[in-house]
């Protein structure tokens, strides 16, 4: 990690640009930003898209003391983001391919890795931009280890383990989504922290985000099997199809507290070259199994009849499920100063909106 002292920014210091503006994550950053008074360049494909950006938009006339414009920019497409990035004193890289629109795992790899280098290009010649931060995943860091193991952003997926190794091979890469992804955000973070050294002029940072929950902003940020839509449907009644049976541990962070931790890195003056901060649970409060989540959602919602999860017998699971992962947002805590909402809230906030937007 780079040791000199860390370079901060501030609404006076100019724009910030945020790509994957419209996506579930990227609108909370955008709103973070906004609140605090930033002006925003929001970078999306399509800015003509009224049901993926009309939510963006309507922030101009809120209580937000910040603005936000809509730029178009492909990330496949090399200088795409050269004239945006120009007079912007951060970037915020959160847009991303991650499957929800049947990419294939290649396509995957490549958004999350390869179509990165050219938004780092469009970096380096802004001449302005002194702080770069990647929304990286949870992905980059898990990798086997024993029932109850702490994660911490010191691991990495793709650690060497005898017999776990063989499957994080190139060879994987096209056949199998889940490996890609894990391998495009570890092969990412490594290179723009390399990049960002080299030239000098800027810092690279991560935010490696869990099982992301909390409100939606518009329809179309429930995009298929996201965590937010795998709570929608238990909260139909029906079986969590995130994982077997149902069974799993959610590792939940706030999909606000997501967005505000993008922009305290950006503002802190412990996050520099090489920084990566896991967002997840807070405590142990914040992880909750299958069934931990159906007893939480119902007595949250009591006009809901059936809330669906995994299989129960007799009131109780009727398998156990793997003790993992187990895992923090400490550091973000500590160094970024974050504070975050507690899991009653996000589920509520997370269920409201869903009955706002009238998907249940």
């Amino acid at each position: 990690m780079d040791e000199k002292q860390s370079t901060t920014v501030s609404p006076a210091d100019g724009p910030v640009a945020v790509t994957g503006a419209s996506g579930y994550i990227g609108s909370w950053i955008v709103h973070d930003l906004m609140n605090q008074g930033y002006q925003v360049r929001a970078c999306v494909r399509d800015p003509n898209k009224p049901e993926k950006v009309d939510h963006l938009k309507a922030m101009n006339g809120s209580d937000l003391r910040g603005r936000v414009d809509l730029h178009s920019a492909d990330l496949w497409q090399p200088g795409s983001y050269d004239s945006i990035f120009k007079g912007c004193c951060a970037v915020i890289h959160a847009g991303a391919a991650v499957g929800y629109n049947n990419e294939t795992p290649q396509q995957v790899y490549d958004s999350c890795f390869t179509e990165v280098k050219h938004v780092i290009e469009s970096v380096k010649k802004s001449g302005s931009v002194k702080q770069f931060v990647f929304t990286s995943s949870f992905a980059a860091v898990g990798h086997p280890c024993p029932e109850g193991y702490v994660y911490t952003e010191r691991d990495w997926c793709d650690d060497e383990i005898e017999g776990y190794d063989m499957y994080f091979t190139d060879e994987m890469i096209p056949k199998n989504r889940d490996i890609a992804y894990a391998l495009a955000k570890a092969r990412a973070e490594r290179m723009i922290y390399q990049i960002a050294a080299d030239d000098g002029g800027f810092e690279a940072m991560s935010l490696l985000p869990l099982h992301v929950i909390g409100p939606l902003m518009c329809a179309n940020h429930d995009q298929s099997w996201s965590w937010q839509n795998r709570l929608r449907f238990m909260m139909k009644g029906k079986p969590n199809k995130a994982q077997e049976g149902g069974r799993m541990l959610w590792n939940n962070v706030d999909v606000r507290d997501v967005g505000q931790a993008h922009r305290l890195c950006i503002e802190s003056p412990l996050a520099r070259n090489g920084s990566r901060y896991i967002l997840s649970a807070s405590d142990r409060s914040g992880e909750l199994f299958t069934w931990q989540m159906q007893e939480r959602l119902a007595a949250l919602f009591p006009a809901i009849k059936t809330v669906g999860g995994e299989e129960m017998k007799d009131g109780k699971p009727a398998q156990k499920t793997v003790d993992s992962p187990r895992s923090y947002c400490m550091l973000a805590k500590q160094e970024l100063g974050l504070n975050t909402y507690a899991i009653d809230e996000s589920l509520t906030a997370t269920g409201n909106s869903y009955l706002k937007l009238g998907l249940l």
